[in-house]
């Protein structure tokens, strides 16, 4: 299972990275070789982004690649100091998350009741503001894992 979630994250990373840089080339090449003004490009391009971005921070959460202080890590060599500095770092992200999360369901929520959309392809702004959130419940899922990871860990000591 866990194969395929990164499968799946890699390959929406890649195609969210691709649909960024080839409609901002085209943007580029349309509005200064061909002087031409794409309506709405813009849009995708944000779509994308946001894709991007959130692919990135779910990927980052997965492979234990999010912010650290490296030199307070890198540091530590006793295992259960190491377990109990993980822990640390699991549980404020577990925190941070829950706030992430409650947020992206208020913003959402909020979308829903005041729809808005974009206003040259009129795509629903909860569009964006759902992978916020699919987000949010991801990397809190991974600092969950995190936490009972390092408990785990201080425990067999």
């Amino acid at each position: 299972m866990g194969s395929a979630i990164s499968i799946t994250l890699s390959v929406i990373g890649v195609a969210s990275s691709a649909a960024v840089v080839g409609l901002m080339f085209f943007l580029v090449v349309a509005r200064y070789v061909l002087g031409l003004s794409v309506v709405g490009l813009h849009e995708l391009i944000m779509l994308a982004a946001v894709t991007l971005y959130m692919v990135g921070a779910i990927i980052a959460s997965q492979r234990h690649e999010h912010l650290t202080v490296d030199w307070i890590a890198g540091n530590i060599t006793d295992p259960r100091s190491k377990a109990a500095h993980d822990l640390l770092i699991a549980l404020l992200t577990v925190v941070i998350t829950c706030f992430f999360m409650v947020w992206s369901y208020y913003m959402f929520t909020w979308g829903m009741k005041r729809p808005q959309h974009t206003p040259a392809y009129q795509i629903p702004l909860w569009i964006p503001q759902a992978a916020i959130g699919v987000a949010a419940v991801a990397c809190f899922a991974y600092a969950l894992r995190d936490a009972i990871d390092a408990i785990l860990r201080l425990k067999r000591r």
